[in-house]
């Protein structure tokens, strides 16, 4: 029996202004965020996440299920508890994306960075090849670990060398006293689209884990 199915039922989008919009029905959910695949909400008096992909990202459900059956077991990726033709329900993570601690100034640690590198290697053990990692789908949690969400596109075939640049990143600007922790988002989006440009050069000459 498919527990949630009712909640992802009631939720409708609506095309408008080139972006599909969510219309939510039922009040135990809390509109949360939205991607380029997926709006989600939180199921009100629980620890659970549901995310709900738009009408012409349904296919990418099932494959994102799949990837979570894949990583089950691994602490630092969200728990799949249900799964259906348009939606899933994960782990509702609390806390702040590496974007959000950037732009409100909060320490992002070398154990953060550590823990989402043995992350990725875990799936890569699995047999996954970790594709569109950034900063606003890893997480430090309300306890201070580490979690990686929207985990979608873990099995393209490309050559992503996002997680490498951030890694660079972190270790040759971020670690230095000089750097400034805190960055206005503004800017922050700006930096992303140069980077997604190739405007934005990183070289790789960092160590693979940050000391």
């Amino acid at each position: 029996m498919k527990r949630y199915k009712h909640y992802a039922e009631s939720i409708r989008f609506k095309r408008q202004g080139g972006h599909w919009r969510p219309i939510v029905t039922d009040s135990r959910l809390s509109f949360a965020g939205e991607g380029r695949s997926a709006a989600v909400f939180r199921i009100a008096d629980t620890n659970k996440a549901l995310k709900v992909f738009y009408p012409d990202k349904v296919h990418i459900a099932k494959e994102e299920a799949d990837i979570y059956r894949l990583l089950s077991g691994i602490p630092q990726y969200p728990t799949l508890y249900e799964a259906g033709g348009t939606y899933i329900v994960i782990d509702w993570v609390e806390g702040r994306t590496f974007f959000q601690c950037l732009e409100e100034g909060i320490d992002i640690s070398t154990r953060h960075i550590q823990e989402a590198d043995q992350a990725l290697l875990s799936a890569r053990k699995r047999g996954l090849n970790p594709s569109d990692v950034h900063l606003r789908n890893i997480m430090v949690t309300s306890t201070g670990s580490t979690m990686i969400i929207d985990v979608a596109r873990f099995r393209q075939e490309k050559d992503c060398m996002n997680w490498e640049d951030i890694k660079t990143a972190y270790s040759v600007f971020y670690t230095k006293p000089f750097f400034p922790k805190r960055w206005p988002k503004r800017l922050l989006n700006t930096l992303g689209l140069l980077y997604k440009m190739r405007l934005l050069p990183v070289h790789r000459t960092a160590a693979k884990n940050p000391q």
